[in-house]
């Protein structure tokens, strides 16, 4: 499970070939013990429970980074490496 990104405490993670569980493209965020899933279509939770001000966070970086986020989607989803994204700052 990559890395993909971190930012204030958020730690962003696909995982290859996952596209079974929650069936779209999503990221995998964890915040201390607070765990998530999120659609990178619309940035909506798709699992878990985040604080609100880190969902915003979450949902804000997506927005920004979906293009690379689909690009890296692709790529794991047939087993292959994933790039690093910039973090949100």
């Amino acid at each position: 499970m990559p890395i993909l990104s971190m930012f204030y405490g958020i730690i962003v993670r696909m995982y290859f070939a996952d596209n079974k569980q929650h069936h779209v493209p999503h990221i995998h965020v964890e915040y201390g013990d607070d765990k998530a899933v999120f659609s990178i279509a619309d940035g909506k939770m798709l699992a878990g429970n985040f604080p609100n001000n880190k969902t915003r966070l979450v949902q804000a970086w997506i927005e920004i980074r979906r293009e690379e986020l689909n690009a890296d989607w692709q790529l794991a989803v047939n087993g292959e490496e994933v790039f690093k994204i910039d973090p949100l700052k």
